[in-house]
């Protein structure tokens, strides 16, 4: 089973209810065959830059932010947590509108593009960033949401 614990620091009428996020999640953890935990925390614009500038050295606030558990080596404990996402509600609004997607989708494409980084996806050079959008997309179709990188690209 998929736990999750959402901490909604900031709020806005598009955000997604506990059950879509827990979906999108159980989509993305479709073939891990073990219990997890995953913290979701909601967050404004603050929050995402000053987490973004301290653990990325990037300025600005950013739609995802993907916080793996990494266990100390020597230590043997078992432990069902993923990790963290943190999720700037505002910037997923803006990147909505912006490129004219809906809502509710981006929000699932963001979910999931964050779950694949804490199982350890990345997009650091191309043939990385292939397999984990052809990994978003087949989800995400499971989802009947259409692919988010076709339409950055029809417009």
């Amino acid at each position: 089973m998929n736990s999750i614990e959402i901490q909604t620091i900031f709020e806005s009428a598009g955000q997604p209810s506990e059950a879509q996020i827990q979906l999108w999640i159980d989509t993305a953890l479709e073939d891990v065959n073990r219990d997890t935990e995953i913290v979701v925390r909601i967050v404004d614009e603050q929050e995402s830059a000053e987490l973004n500038q301290q653990y990325r050295h990037k300025k600005g606030a950013t739609n995802i932010l993907s916080f793996p558990v990494e266990i100390p080596e020597g230590i043997d404990i078992d432990l069902n947590l993923l990790g963290d996402l943190v999720i700037c509600a505002p910037v997923l609004e803006q990147e909505a509108q912006q490129q004219g997607k809906v809502l509710a989708d981006h929000w699932a494409h963001i979910i999931i593009h964050g779950v694949l980084h804490l199982l350890g996806y990345d997009h650091l050079d191309d043939e990385q960033a292939e397999e984990m959008e052809s990994k978003e997309i087949a989800l995400l179709q499971q989802l009947n949401i259409n692919n988010p990188y076709q339409q950055e690209v029809d417009q």
